[in-house]
């Protein structure tokens, strides 16, 4: 029998958590979602202190028992807490907002065919449980969709949810539908995606169905050269689940390009949404985007699309399907 840590008491500002159940043989992942489960600080932003190891060498998958923790050891967890979606007034002012991304780099791509990353997706596939709130349609392509800068403005202050909803994003949806299944996958807990979108009006709109979301568990931690140790969005949890879709027929809309480094050839840009209070009233991203998705629809292989000249294909048709559908000149401009 595997042997238990032992309780745990973690300290986040003035209050102290219990943690109990967990064994040497889980990781850190596992204690960080045990910490998530008590005090709302998803993983991504926990940083844990006074554990007996070097923080440059933990990591999600290293084991409990290389921490030497002790029964009734008390860790130091600094992190914010998720915030609702209509009270954002309440995050610290001091909370830093992450808005830099880097461009994935050519000797960096082949990130996709390692084996030890490739090994942690199958895993995710065989332990990650899916939702299903809709079922998949026969013969539609696959549109993934991120929520934060995505769909939706985080950070601002609003009384209402919509006054944060990114422009014509119901338009969108219901147009991308058409054509395409739909699935949110966000890099948050699955408690927060389900409170996002249902007071979006995403989650029970006649006009369109979601699939399914996926949250911060489906996705892995990879290492790369010159970035260290990232979280990423692998389509091949979801192409490991449903054989209907795979790279040809797949693509995936996220303000953040890292999130699809295992899947560049799949991924598109998408112009962070921001400051919701004035742009708002002159964000036309989604409805350009909605023309993107018509434009490639016949498209029978997405890996011969170079979705970063997304803006010019829809300007220059080069897809016999593009000249059926090409926009109206005073629709095209970017």
């Amino acid at each position: 029998m595997d042997e238990k840590v032992g309780d745990l008491t973690v300290k986040h500002g003035k209050d102290d958590y219990a943690i109990s159940g967990l064994l040497l043989t889980n990781t850190v992942k596992d204690l960080k979602d045990a910490i998530y489960a008590k005090t709302y600080v998803h993983p991504s932003r926990q940083k844990l202190l006074g554990l007996k190891i070097k923080l440059s060498d933990l990591t999600d998958e290293t084991p409990l028992s290389a921490l030497q923790l002790r029964p009734s050891m008390k860790i130091m967890l600094m992190g914010t807490k998720e915030e609702q979606i209509v009270k954002v007034s309440e995050t610290p002012k001091d909370l830093p907002e992450v808005i830099n991304d880097f461009d994935i780099e050519e000797e960096e791509v082949a990130i996709e065919n390692r084996e030890e990353f490739l090994a942690k997706i199958e895993r995710r596939v065989k332990t990650y449980k899916i939702n299903t709130l809709n079922d998949c349609r026969p013969g539609k392509k696959l549109l993934v969709l991120d929520i934060d800068y995505t769909l939706f403005d985080h950070r601002s202050t609003a009384e209402q949810a919509y006054e944060l909803m990114r422009p014509y994003l119901h338009e969108f949806l219901t147009d991308a539908y058409k054509n395409y299944d739909i699935v949110i996958w966000s890099a948050t807990g699955m408690k927060w995606i389900e409170t996002k979108l249902k007071l979006l009006g995403v989650s029970d709109h006649p006009d369109y169905k979601i699939c399914f979301y996926l949250d911060a568990d489906a996705m892995i931690s990879v290492h790369t050269p010159k970035y260290g140790v990232i979280e990423v969005k692998p389509l091949g949890v979801i192409w490991g689940k449903y054989e209907q879709w795979n790279e040809k027929n797949t693509i995936m809309f996220d303000d953040i390009r890292r999130n699809f480094i295992m899947n560049p050839n799949c991924g598109l840009r998408i112009k962070a949404f921001r400051d919701s209070r004035v742009n708002r009233f002159t964000d036309t991203e989604l409805l350009k985007l909605s023309e993107y998705l018509n434009a490639i629809t016949d498209v029978d292989d997405f890996t011969v699309l170079d979705h970063r000249n997304w803006r010019d294909y829809r300007k220059k048709p080069t897809h016999k399907s593009l000249k059926r559908k090409e926009p109206d000149s005073d629709q095209a401009g970017s």
